[in-house]
């Protein structure tokens, strides 16, 4: 153990971090316990919603969730199940069973569609959500699809998962948002992997991002302008769980304060 702590001031983070004190694997983390999902999901979060019903009782088309998720997923989501014609976009459709589990979820009425850069989702298209492929990169693309939605009022980012990625789409489409819109984006454990562009001590760690992002935020209060006006000047709150990160969309307006005697 002191051997390693020496060495660590010795060799680049980049190779202490790929090579030395490597990261778990997202397989470290899958799911082994006797009880079910299901259940297991309710004694340790208390949660025991719709969405963990849809998502124990997924047939058909293969989706995997983090089970800590759903209770964030109701705590920012739910509200928008009674909105009339919710438009929602998920970034990253893979076997299509997230689609699957958004369309239950939101209902019938809700304008859901998935973009992904694998020819392959195509084939998803129509059957829970409209599909899109295309980068997630692609600024053309990304608008040519907001349009087609008629607009946004929830994007969920479970995309590339990629540092170069991340903040590229986040600063096109929030502006892109409707007002009292949300912006949440998941599996943000991969700002430490170097295999994603991240890293503990990376620069290009996405929560480097927010912490520029809070500053921003806070741009009343030093003299520093802001370095991403595009989503600063519209974001009321920046909320952060274990590896989901949610934005949220509201008029800003200058802080003031009263004495009242």
């Amino acid at each position: 153990m002191i051997f390693k702590k020496f060495l660590k001031f010795l060799v680049p983070s980049y190779i202490w971090e790929k090579y030395i004190n490597k990261p778990p694997s997202t397989e470290h983390f899958l799911y082994r316990g006797v009880l079910d999902p299901k259940k297991d999901i309710l004694e340790k979060y208390g949660y025991d919603g719709d969405l963990v019903n849809l998502f124990s009782d997924n047939k058909d088309f293969l989706i995997h969730k983090w089970h800590h998720y759903f209770p964030i997923y109701e705590k920012y989501l739910a509200e928008y199940r009674n909105k009339k014609n919710l438009r929602f976009l998920e970034i990253g459709v893979a076997k299509g069973g997230s689609l699957q589990l958004w369309r239950k979820f939101f209902g019938d009425e809700a304008t859901i569609f998935g973009i992904d850069i694998d020819p392959e989702c195509e084939k998803y298209n129509g059957i829970h959500a409209e599909v899109r492929i295309g980068s997630q990169i692609d600024k053309a693309f990304l608008k040519k699809t907001i349009d087609e939605m008629g607009g946004v009022d929830v994007i969920l980012d479970d995309g590339s998962h990629h540092m170069n990625h991340i903040p590229h789409t986040l600063k096109y489409l929030f502006p892109k948002l409707s007002s009292g819109g949300i912006y949440m984006i998941e599996d943000l454990h991969t700002s430490f992997w170097r295999s994603y562009g991240g890293g503990y001590n990376s620069k290009g760690n996405f929560f480097n991002f927010l912490r520029i992002l809070f500053s921003d935020m806070h741009h009343w209060y030093h003299r520093e302008g802001t370095k991403f006006p595009e989503i600063s000047n519209e974001c009321s709150g920046i909320y952060i769980h274990d590896s989901i990160t949610v934005l949220e969309k509201k008029q800003i307006f200058p802080p003031v304060y009263s004495k009242i005697v």
